[in-house]
């Protein structure tokens, strides 16, 4: 499991999911064996992705956690929140993973790109994150 999955896997927790809920059924039914091979009729239609508060989510452990970390502005605060290695080594593992093509000798630099792509990638996933941290 890369670095990127593993953030996913903590930023999305299986409780979350619990707690949304269930779309309303729609009166399609999946297609028997014999049907299905047949093709169109009774096709079950995809369900959309469960969004998440996700910044609900992690400020309620940032308020847990006895140090003061900054998750919205932070990729080391949002990895030691998600309880992550947030070393350099660590980081600059992430990045090779998401494509970073910056100067990773410039950990500022690649902190807040790194910020924002981890941000983006929750959002894109079905996260509910603050309109200021996508821009």
């Amino acid at each position: 499991m890369g670095l990127l999955a593993t953030i996913m896997s903590k930023v999305f927790p299986a409780k979350q999911y619990a707690q949304t809920p269930a779309p309303a059924a729609t009166g399609v039914t999946a297609p028997s064996p014999a049907t299905a091979s047949a093709g169109s009729v009774g096709a079950a239609t995809p369900q959309p992705v469960p969004h998440v508060d996700v910044a609900a989510y992690l400020d309620g452990l940032a308020s847990e956690n006895p140090e003061k970390l900054d998750w919205k502005r932070s990729i080391v605060d949002l990895m030691k929140l998600v309880d992550m290695d947030s070393s350099l080594s660590a980081r600059k593992e992430l990045a090779a993973e998401l494509g970073y093509t910056g100067d990773s000798s410039d950990s500022a630099a690649m902190n807040i790109w790194l910020h924002k792509q981890v941000i983006q990638k929750i959002a894109q996933n079905g996260g509910n994150v603050p309109a200021e941290l996508l821009s």
